[in-house]
């Protein structure tokens, strides 16, 4: 145990010193939000894995899988589709709008796009991130707790708390760049993990002459099967549940359409693109070989918290020293996406509310000042919703998925690709993915079919119908994206 501890506390000093480096960095806005257009697409492209698997996919996903068998594969292929979906065409499309309309966050674009009723577009943009994000971010220090209490015994609360510590110090000085750089190195340390327990796994269930399949079909109903044992309606409705995470993929998710902004031109989109698939293949096949492994060697219902899965086996199966490499790798997920989720609600605050939904004249200074503390600020509002909030892990990050990602990604295709979306349509959209996820999310109606489909189709829904019913005046047919010529930068 003490040399696990060692391993993960000179993990976390790393981390630490890198926001240190980047912190000496001279820095304006733009540089603390989308890093000034100097870093590689490969760089991006792991930053954006690292950041958008996160304690969903080590913490969460290997738990559903251990908890509902073969059927949660479709979590894994949905989201595939959708992150290679958005690297291979929406990705090029960032950069060109980035660079048109000077944008440096999603609401920008929008806001730029229509600029009829911008500050409010930007403002609501702005507002509906930092709604969701706070409970992401919640989700992502209760992943950490988790850890640290079945890994070390350590407290639930004294965990939080160091994972709030480390967001903070990578954060705070170097913003987008010391970010992205501690997610290469996390994005390393999780394909390591990922790679290396289900060797193991697989390795013990050798030596034991046990057999997954046997495992499967001794753990329930549909435990063995894709479909879960269902047919027709309920069938579908399965589906369409573990597959809708695709919906948020279409740059919609906020911490993962930066890296596309931040792209310093289409080479590297096409590098970046490579890099994500290579990444991903890994990264989904372990994680559910994890769930398949589990359920294989400690039997259905073995965790009171399913979600503690992938600690108790690198402590059971890994050497000491590996082990404090592989659970480094687990609390890198967790810190990679809290800190990217951070960068968000810090860019919603200063740039889409103060700097131009509220029109304020700041400086450069002024801005990345108050950057600064919304950085300290939400960090700890994140750790009191982890604090207070009981829910899991998934479910939390499901939440947040339909509010944000599927809400803006709706508005997102509208915008890239057809002319007659107006502003009062971006608004509209806006406000009824907001308002329909809450009542969504507030109802027995989640359970049946997921606000991550619903939330993406009504917020779409509402779009058009607006932009037909309130269509913008001498509307610029050019304004869609794909007629845009291609920009070298």
């Amino acid at each position: 145990m003490n040399v696990i501890m060692v391993v993960v506390f000179l993990y976390f000093l790393m981390m630490i010193a890198i926001g240190i480096v980047f912190s000496r960095v001279k820095m304006d806005h733009s540089k603390f939000l989308l890093g000034g257009k100097t870093l590689p697409g490969w760089a991006l492209g792991l930053s954006e894995r690292a950041t958008g698997a996160s304690a969903w996919i080590m913490i969460g996903y290997t738990g559903f899988v251990f908890s509902t068998g073969l059927s949660a594969i479709w979590v894994s292929v949905g989201s595939a589709i959708g992150i290679i979906t958005a690297w291979a065409f929406l990705a090029k499309r960032f950069i060109k709008v980035r660079d048109k309309y000077n944008a440096l966050t999603i609401p920008g674009y929008l806001a730029g796009r229509f600029g009829k009723h911008s500050r409010l577009i930007q403002s609501l943009g702005g507002m509906l991130i930092i709604v969701f994000f706070m409970f992401y971010l919640g989700a992502q220090i209760a992943g950490a707790g988790k850890t640290f209490f079945t890994t070390f015994q350590i407290d639930l609360v004294t965990g939080m708390i160091i994972c709030t510590i480390i967001v903070i110090a990578i954060s705070f000085g170097g913003g987008f760049i010391s970010v992205v750089w501690t997610d290469v190195i996390q994005g390393i340390m999780m394909l390591a993990t990922l790679t290396i327990v289900p060797i193991l796994a697989l390795y013990q269930i050798s030596t034991n002459d046990l057999s997954i399949s046997v495992a499967l079909t001794e753990a329930g109903p549909g435990f063995d099967s894709l479909t879960g044992g269902l047919t027709g309606f309920a069938l579908g409705v399965l589906l369409f549940n573990n597959f809708a995470w695709l919906f948020g993929y279409l740059g919609g998710e906020p911490q993962l359409s930066a890296r596309f902004m931040a792209l310093k031109n289409e080479r590297d989109a096409k590098i970046g693109l490579t890099t994500v698939v290579i990444w991903s293949v890994i990264v989904y096949f372990g994680t559910t070989i994890i769930g398949l492994s589990a359920l294989t060697l400690y039997g259905a219902g073995s965790f009171s918290d399913p979600e503690t899965i992938l600690p108790f086996m690198i402590m059971e199966l890994a050497p000491p020293w590996i082990a404090g490499l592989l659970l480094a790798g687990i609390i890198a997920a967790i810190v990679t996406t809290a800190d990217s989720q951070l960068l968000v609600v810090v860019s919603s605050v200063s740039e889409d509310i103060l700097h131009r939904g509220l029109g304020l004249n700041l400086s450069d200074k002024q801005l990345v000042n108050i950057s600064r503390l919304t950085v300290i600020v939400g960090a700890l509002v994140g750790l009191v919703v982890a604090l207070t909030s009981n829910a899991l892990v998934y479910v939390v990050t499901s939440w947040a998925w339909a509010g944000v990602a599927c809400t803006l990604s709706a508005a997102i295709i509208l915008a890239f690709f057809w002319n007659r979306y107006s502003s009062i349509g971006v608004i509209s959209t806006i406000l009824s993915g907001l308002i329909f996820t809450i009542i969504w999310i507030s109802t027995p109606l989640d359970q049946i079919i997921t606000a991550r489909i619903t939330t993406f189709f009504i917020a779409g829904f509402f779009g058009i119908v607006f932009s037909l019913l309130f269509p913008d005046i001498n509307q610029d047919s050019n304004h869609t994206e794909k007629t845009q010529p291609t920009l070298n930068t």
